[in-house]
């Protein structure tokens, strides 16, 4: 049963297509065309509304921007569904309608069920709507990387299960073993640190800075080094203030204002005013025998001991000293020393962390080689099974006399050599577990397996491809695979048996191929053409569905190049009749 369909897309000023609409169908859709008529276009459209990466190039020239557009059905309840409403998209009527723009200038925008959205979203949406296989992915599949992705998706839940729990050990292992490497590497580098630090705060030590020191005897220094000026000009002003004792006829402030206050005050009772005025400069009188004390004071107090002057220096030297090398003044110098004893006491700690990090490393790596066994288990175990099926679907492909095995293994190291210990040997290790995972194709009796990269011919390898993703179908299905020309290098029977596969995988699910094989489109419940106009674009009235003697026409053209040959066209109708006859 198909969960969703790619029921139509629109496509305007991209690449070779000016103004097209892509109508497509459940069941087996086959595009056809010239080569350079623009069928790839359709991929290309396709993967742009799952979140591809936008490219200006992809712009006709002469447009400001490319547009595509696409409607799918998506049930209610279905994970795509769930996924565009919780971005804000909204159904018509059970179809979802995804929008991709690519300007001129390589800006993208992305909109789905009429709401702006991150292109991501729509990549997220992908692997539940659509597989796209190409020319490119059968170049991914020669990988080990890739063939160890494909054998873990196949796995399912047998193998995803011990690989959570592995990599959970792994970025422990990996954390731990980061910090004992950068312990154990760096000794030299952070002894020499403890001992630049050690230093410092034995010079600190050595002066014990006061907060605040530095300001304070500032101060002190200038009071010291301008002592006689200062006491003069107290002297002057307590004279000026109180009077001078060695003159008496001399005029002073406190005796004028006590003057101005006794006359006053004598009259004060008859004008209130006065009498106001009276009082405040009596606040005067009193200001003023207050500051005079503080004259003679000050003076008595000030010291111009040339030696206590030379101490201050010495002092604010010493002092200097310490802020050119550890901070602008003292207080910066006494934070610099607290984070600086924090450090030290760190460095010094360092032996003990190393030895509990080294007990810790092998704790955790006897718990990864448990994981580890456990993963392995599981993928030779799925191995084998995928290896049968595979095996079983390329009979189907005429291929039958093809064996396919999956060489799971491990890489056994040095001593010395970052590793986990796994059955007696020293074995290298990475995020996805230590087997290294190898597609191995015996393409006829008494050849032995070999990687397919080497093993297999180009039609050879695009039925591994098509095998590999037909398995996958009854195990992960999606509900539309799109396949780009994934029949090249493959013709005769082989391409016969291709087109019979593909039209048995489109009874479960929907199936577009772009192909150049007559004998592949064949097999699809409805053809599409796509042809280019004179001035070589292609319009809406460039892609149509073929149906009757329109059909047969263009089979005769892909078997023979010729429409109106006769032998072609009754092969054509041969493949026709074959094709309907499986049904």
């Amino acid at each position: 049963m198909v969960l969703s369909v790619l029921e139509e897309m629109r496509i305007r000023s991209l690449g070779v297509i000016d103004d097209a609409v892509v109508e497509l169908s459940p069941g087996f859709t086959a595009v056809t065309g010239e080569t350079g008529a623009g069928k790839t276009m359709v991929v290309t459209s396709l993967g742009l509304l799952l979140g591809g990466r936008a490219d200006a190039a992809l712009v006709r020239i002469g447009a400001k921007s490319a547009v595509v557009e696409g409607r799918v059905t998506v049930p209610d309840g279905s994970p795509a569904a769930s996924r565009a409403q919780e971005a804000g998209a909204e159904l018509d009527e059970g179809a979802l309608l995804i929008s991709r723009t690519v300007s001129a200038e390589g800006r993208s925008r992305a909109h789905l069920g009429g709401r702006s959205v991150p292109v991501g979203v729509l990549a997220e949406l992908a692997d539940d709507l659509v597989a796209v296989h190409g020319q490119t992915d059968q170049q991914g599949l020669l990988k080990p990387g890739r063939q160890r992705q494909a054998l873990d998706r196949y796995a399912g839940d047998a193998v995803a299960a011990p690989l959570d729990k592995y990599r959970a050990a792994y970025r422990g292992l990996r954390a731990v073993a980061t910090e004992l490497d950068e312990l154990t590497t760096r000794a030299r580098e952070r002894a020499q640190e403890a001992d630049l630090l050690r230093f410092g705060l034995d010079e600190i030590a050595a002066v014990e800075p006061r907060a605040g020191e530095d300001t304070e005897l500032a101060a002190e220094a200038e009071r010291l080094g301008n002592a006689e000026a200062l006491a003069s000009a107290a002297a002057l002003a307590h004279a000026a203030v109180a009077g001078n004792p060695e003159d008496p006829e001399s005029v002073d402030a406190t005796t004028l204002v006590g003057g101005a206050h006794r006359a006053l005050e004598a009259v004060g009772s008859h004008d209130q005013a006065l009498a106001t005025l009276a009082g405040r400069i009596g606040e005067i009188g009193i200001l003023l025998g207050d500051v005079a004390g503080e004259l003679a004071g000050y003076a008595d107090d000030l010291d111009a001991d040339p030696l206590r002057l030379a101490a201050v220096e010495e002092r604010r030297s010493a002092l200097v000293h310490l802020t050119r090398k550890y901070g602008e003044d003292v207080s910066a110098v006494l934070a610099w020393a607290e984070r600086s004893a924090a450090r030290l006491t760190e460095l010094d700690s360092d032996d003990d962390r190393i030895g509990e990090l080294a007990a810790e490393r092998d704790v955790l790596g006897a718990e990864l080689a448990v994981f580890a066994r456990e993963l392995s288990a599981a993928r030779t175990e799925a191995a084998d099974r995928f290896a049968r099926a595979v095996t079983a679907e390329l009979a189907s492909l005429a291929m039958p006399h093809a064996r396919v095995t999956i060489d799971v293994r491990r890489t056994e190291v040095a001593e010395d050599v970052d590793g986990i210990d796994i059955d007696g040997s020293r074995t290298a290790y990475g995020p996805h577990g230590v087997d290294e995972v190898e597609l191995l194709l015996a393409p006829h009796p008494g050849a032995p397996p070999r990687p397919i990269a080497k093993g297999a011919s180009g039609g050879e390898l695009s039925r591994v491809m098509l095998a590999v993703e037909v398995v996958f179908a009854g195990t992960d299905p999606v509900p539309t695979y799109l396949f780009d020309e994934v029949d090249a290098g493959v013709g005769g029977k082989a391409a016969v048996e291709i087109g019979r596969r593909l039209a048995r995988l489109a009874r479960t699910a929907q199936v577009v191929v772009v192909t150049h094989l007559p004998q592949v489109a064949a097999f699809a419940d409805r053809q599409l053409l796509v042809e280019k106009t004179n001035d070589g674009s292609v319009t809406r009235s460039g892609v149509t569905v073929l149906e009757g003697e329109d059909r047969v026409r263009e089979l005769s053209r892909m078997l023979a190049g010729q429409e109106d040959s006769e032998a072609a066209r009754a092969h054509a109708e041969e493949l026709l009749e074959t094709a309907r006859g499986e049904a």
